[in-house]
């Protein structure tokens, strides 16, 4: 069989409501839109983490955060763990990557020149952690670039906002970069005559939000439609302590993002600066597909757009992410779509996690997943050959934070049904108050999630059934391997 090639599309921050095919009126994304409509839009997928490091250990590898033991930012994913990018690799794809990587932690002060890298399969590595070159690394790749250019890396503050900085305009935004790095890549794959893969992970639309100017004016006229948070004054008085932190200033830092700090002017200007972002995004996803139909691989290739995560964007008075599961967290866009090898305009209302993402794309490649793999493969619903309304009962994902010397600041674990999503705070550090065990949201009659039920007698059965799922859930994530015993 001819092995597909791959283009793997990832976002940072991004979530599931910022699309015109997920029922947004705001963004501009047509090339998205048409990639879902020739594909398989996964309306119900879920991150396993919220955020970056353990998200992306866990959909790289196929294995929940807990397992591939890289739990939190800040921590370096063990060198023994297997990226599927790793085993593409080795089965005789060529690999590149532009943007961000973030197995590894990533600052300056434990990583001087670049990230930290295990044998990740990546043959072209064009690295850049964030919009512009943090932390002033040396073997910033988007930065040298920038440099050869002859030209000055900006975002300053707008003056009728400091909340929204105005980015680098569009030729030299670190998304056209990522893009323009693809492109040289795949021709080069082209050339040479090899199956090929690409990771394009953009740092967008992740804070700060800075998308080039050009792009932010288109929203101004219609400013004042775009809704405000959904937040009650009030909703957090009986849920976790780390969203009354995180509600007077983002990550537990005074001041920072805080919901109270801001006018109804901020709270627009920033959502329509994340839209923005996404704009720029969806127009670099068009120059993609459009070079692989200029050089006939557009049928031969899979394609594959999510994010790693969401953002709050002042819902439930946050900004930001955090050690809580709110849809807009967890619940991420997800399109997969190859014209010779998947059906087309099917949107799957199943339950799915990025987990599945690694195993699907070797099946799809026909390799062997490795045993230590837990995910499991979309391609049924892919091919058309199951339901594409069924896949799981139910989605799992964690948050862990751990201070500087190992002690746990934060353990919180999230299980939803669809309907049901419920929260259990295992830990939380000796500073913060223990007045909330949980949190429990009926998504049918609360959406917005909104009012937290978890001491709610009505729903006790329920609750129940729900904890003994989520025991269960943590019981068989242990890690599988060594996956044989002996004989007797």
């Amino acid at each position: 069989m001819k092995r597909p090639n791959i283009l793997w599309l990832c976002t940072d921050q991004q979530r599931f409501d910022t699309l015109g095919c997920c029922g947004n009126r705001f963004v501009h994304t047509p090339n998205l839109d048409s990639l879902a409509e020739n594909g398989v839009l996964f309306s119900r997928a879920y991150c396993q983490n919220p955020v970056c490091t353990p998200s992306r250990a866990s959909f790289l590898t196929g294995r929940y955060p807990r397992t591939c033991r890289a739990r939190q930012n800040g921590q370096d994913i063990p060198a023994d763990e297997i990226p599927v990018t790793r085993i593409l690799h080795e089965n005789g794809y060529l690999g590149g990557l532009s943007g961000k990587l973030h197995l590894s932690a990533c600052h300056f002060s434990v990583c001087p020149t670049r990230e930290r890298r295990i044998d990740d399969g990546y043959d072209s590595f064009a690295w850049s952690h964030g919009h512009g070159p943090a932390h002033e690394w040396p073997m910033h790749d988007y930065a040298l670039w920038l440099k050869r250019q002859g030209v000055t890396y900006a975002h300053p503050p707008r003056r009728d906002c400091r909340y929204v900085r105005t980015g680098m305009p569009a030729e030299y935004h670190q998304t056209k970069w990522c893009a323009d790095r693809a492109v040289e890549f795949m021709e080069a794959a082209r050339e040479a005559g090899r199956p090929w893969f690409f990771s394009v992970n953009w740092f967008d639309p992740h804070h700060a939000f800075d998308p080039p100017a050009e792009y932010l004016e288109r929203y101004l006229p219609f400013l004042s439609e775009i809704p405000l948070p959904e937040y009650r004054p009030g909703e957090l008085e009986n849920k976790s302590p780390l969203q009354r932190r995180d509600h007077l200033g983002a990550y537990g830092k005074a001041g920072s993002f805080a919901y109270g700090d801001m006018t109804e002017y901020d709270h627009r200007l920033i959502r329509a600066a994340y839209y923005a972002m996404i704009d720029l995004i969806d127009e670099q996803t068009g120059r993609l597909i459009a070079y692989l139909r200029d050089t006939d691989q557009l049928d031969d290739t899979i394609i594959l757009f999510h994010s790693d995560h969401g953002e709050s964007l002042g819902d439930h008075g946050l900004y930001l992410k955090g050690g809580y599961f709110y849809e807009a967290s967890v619940h991420v866009p997800l399109i997969l779509s190859w014209k010779n090898g998947f059906v087309s305009g099917v949107r799957s209302d199943a339950l799915v996690e990025l987990v599945d993402l690694a195993p699907t794309l070797l099946e799809a490649c026909g390799i062997e997943k490795t045993p230590g793999m837990q995910g499991r493969s979309l391609a049924g619903i892919l091919t058309g050959t199951a339901p594409a309304d069924v896949f799981r009962d139910t989605v799992y994902s964690e948050y862990y934070k751990t201070d500087a010397e190992g002690g746990v600041t934060a353990f919180c674990t999230m299980l939803s049904n669809g309907r049901l999503k419920l929260t259990k705070i295992h830990a939380l550090a000796p500073d913060l108050p223990r007045d909330c065990p949980g949190e429990l949201y009926d998504l049918a009659a609360d959406p917005g999630e909104h009012v937290n039920l978890y001491g709610d007698p009505r729903y006790t059965g329920e609750k129940l059934r729900l904890l003994e799922a989520l025991c269960d859930r943590e019981a068989l994530t242990a890690d599988p391997l060594p996956a044989a015993r002996a004989p007797w």
